[in-house]
């Protein structure tokens, strides 16, 4: 099963910390990475830019809304998200919770949705374009 983990963090503290600190930080979920992606487990991930330079859409009597931010109330935000294969949310959970990103702060887990994966797949090859699930 695919399972996407959302990570989240307070930027002002990251931002606190220094840039030997933050390498190391980064370093340590680098290496654990390296070994999700020796058990087959790692898929994929990325790191988001500053919530502050961030916008939010949204629709209000049918037109769209830009909103400066993420759009929540809270000191932590989304800094970016991990791809994993696990056989079930214990096993997922039991993956991420030796994760090094913890420290930052907390992370989400969400089974991917199979069947809007397989959709997804079955216009791709319609079209003739790459499925992205």
């Amino acid at each position: 099963m695919k399972f996407i983990c959302l990570g989240y963090l307070d930027e002002s503290s990251w931002n606190a910390l220094s840039i030997d600190a933050q390498q190391q930080f980064v370093d340590s979920c680098f290496a654990y990475d390296d070994e999700l992606r020796r058990g087959r487990h790692y898929i994929g991930g990325e790191a988001l830019g500053s919530a502050s330079a961030a916008v939010t859409l949204s629709l209000s009597n049918g037109k769209v809304d830009i909103k400066d931010g993420p759009f929540q109330e809270s000191k932590e935000v989304l800094g970016g998200f991990l791809l994993l294969e696990a056989n079930d949310l214990n096993h997922a959970i039991s993956l991420m919770s030796r994760h090094p990103g913890l420290k930052a702060g907390p992370f989400e887990i969400r089974a991917a949705d199979e069947t809007i994966g397989q959709m997804l797949a079955d216009h791709a090859r319609r079209i003739g374009g790459p499925a992205t699930t």
